[in-house]
């Protein structure tokens, strides 16, 4: 699984794959506290239409994910990584965007 993932994520390391699984782990985290306490702030709460939710979480928590990402990924040292990441996860949103 270790050189799955090295060989798809093009690193060097096991380590490297850790930090960069910890980082996904981090944003996780940082992403769903974040969420409860905007939604909490704007009055989100379970009574509000599932629609609305899900419309705030595409396009207010999405983009925020990326964000944060980039975060971690620079806390940890794996900047460029991430970057390349948005970069190849924003070309693949375009090309389906552009099929349509």
């Amino acid at each position: 699984m270790w050189d799955k993932l090295k060989t798809r994520w093009n690193v060097n390391s096991g380590l490297d794959v850790v930090i960069i699984l910890v980082v996904f782990a981090c944003t996780g985290f940082s992403v769903l506290y974040a969420k409860k306490g905007l939604f909490g702030l704007i009055g989100i709460d379970d009574n509000t239409p599932s629609w609305i939710r899900i419309c705030l979480s595409i396009f207010v928590i999405l983009p925020l994910y990326q964000v944060v990402l980039l975060c971690w990924g620079w806390i940890f040292g794996k900047f460029n990584f991430f970057w390349e990441f948005e970069k190849r996860t924003f070309s693949r949103i375009a090309k389906i965007w552009r099929k349509n």
